[in-house]
């Protein structure tokens, strides 16, 4: 386990010091070290380079200088309290914040070793490859057929009917969806249960033949069916797709993802294979979260 950084321990003042009640410990934030993320951050052949990215709101610094691999056709997890900036970071990938006007990216981020943030770059090719999966199930008010037919639509996939036709069989299969809907295709996407219109989403999101899904809490508006199918699901898309998921749930996170990230108070704390970061993680504030001291 990491200890109170060295550069931290000696700016704090002793007199400060002498204040701490016995067997009371500094705040958590003083055992991060801007930057300095223990584990294995980095991947032999990553999807994404991330490195010291920051983003702030207005003047406020919602990230601080994380740097991170997510490697191809891995799923990766990302955990921590509410407000840690998982979900931030998270939106990063495929420039969802760019919709937010006081928000401003920093640091170098890199798919396939171009930069996301080129001024030049198409926003909208890029979530084509990009694809992303919110917390709510939000289907257009459309029938099944068109909600997962509308990207292959705009993008210009498919030239002929037929062509469409298979598309979206392909996508909903992939989704599971495909035996509890081909025989309905037509009737509209909001009369679905919560479960099957997040799978739809998913199915949506896949009709474009992205390279990377990302996953903003999927089931958290689930219930413990649906979110066994959703996670299913993610495991057979894996094998095809990089996918990245924000979950509030540790439990989810040890079922479904190859390695896990956690976050706290915008920064990135430690990066390990899942297996490691919930049986013997490197780092106290880890430790702390998984076993429930705080969050």
């Amino acid at each position: 386990m990491s200890t109170l950084n060295t550069a931290v321990a000696q700016e704090m003042d002793k007199s400060d010091e002498a204040e701490l009640p016995a067997g009371e410990s500094r705040p958590a934030e003083t055992v991060i070290e801007e930057g300095a993320t223990v584990g294995a951050p980095y991947a032999d052949d990553p999807k994404f380079k991330l490195r010291d990215v920051e983003v702030f709101y207005g003047e406020d610094r919602a990230i601080k200088n994380i740097s991170l691999d997510i490697a191809r056709n891995e799923v990766i997890a990302f955990i921590g309290p509410s407000g840690c900036g998982k979900s931030t970071f998270l939106r990063c990938l495929n420039r969802m914040n760019d919709s937010i006007d006081i928000c401003r990216v920093k640091g170098s981020l890199q798919l396939d070793d171009q930069d996301l943030y080129d001024p030049k770059r198409d926003v909208v090719e890029l979530r084509a490859r990009v694809g992303m999966v919110f917390q709510k199930p939000n289907p257009f008010p459309k029938s099944i057929y068109d909600n997962v037919a509308y990207g292959p639509r705009i993008h210009g996939l498919a030239n002929r009917k037929s062509d469409l036709d298979d598309i979206v069989e392909s996508s909903l299969r992939k989704a599971g969806l495909w035996e509890e809907v081909k025989d309905r295709l037509d009737a509209t996407a909001t009369g679905m249960s919560g479960g099957q219109q997040q799978r739809l989403c998913i199915a949506r999101a896949i009709a474009v033949s992205p390279e990377v899904v990302l996953m903003d809490e999927p089931c958290s508006a689930l219930d413990p069916i649906a979110t066994a199918k959703v996670e299913e699901l993610i495991a057979e898309l894996s094998e095809s797709y990089t996918i990245v998921i924000v979950t509030h749930s540790m439990q989810q996170a040890a079922r479904v993802s190859h390695r896990t990230a956690y976050f706290h108070l915008g920064h990135l704390v430690e990066v390990n294979d899942t297996n490691k970061v919930f049986t013997s993680p490197e780092h106290e504030l880890t430790e702390s979260y998984i076993t429930g001291r705080f969050g």
